[in-house]
């Protein structure tokens, strides 16, 4: 793995190690007052880091993109501040709410960085492929 893909692994293997950290302590604790961070940390960050990953290695000119290492950035930061601050919203810390929205933001502005980034690449490889698809007909 390069670049953004290999960042976006790394990412994703911090999140799992983090969330599964979480989870044992509220399996150890009998407290599961923290269950909206620990899935948060699991499923934006550990499964959506890594289908990113995934993504920018098998589309190599997706990844050379200007944009990719704006779609990481952008989903680095928003998806940690968003988990952390969760993580203390959860534990009493109302004030912390306003900055969770904004990373809620963030994550769902780069989401949609993303689906710039990834459709044109997916569609283009089809396109190159030379055959349309058969509703109904097995893949080859």
């Amino acid at each position: 793995m390069q670049g953004v893909a290999r960042n976006f692994f790394t990412l994703a293997i911090l999140y799992a190690i983090g969330g599964m950290m979480l989870g044992l302590a509220m399996s150890i604790s009998g407290d599961h007052g923290q269950m909206p961070t620990h899935a948060h940390t699991m499923v934006a960050g550990w499964l959506m880091s890594s289908v990113f990953a995934f993504f920018y290695h098998l589309f190599p000119a997706a990844r050379a993109s200007r944009l990719a290492p704006a779609h990481f950035w952008l989903t680095a930061v928003s998806g940690v501040v968003l988990v952390v601050g969760l993580y203390f919203l959860l534990a009493g810390n109302a004030s912390i709410e306003p900055l969770v929205a904004l990373a809620s933001i963030g994550f769902f502005l780069g989401m949609l960085l993303f689906a710039f980034i990834a459709l044109p690449a997916v569609w283009k490889v089809e396109s190159l492929s030379g055959v349309m698809p058969t509703p109904g007909a097995a893949p080859r």
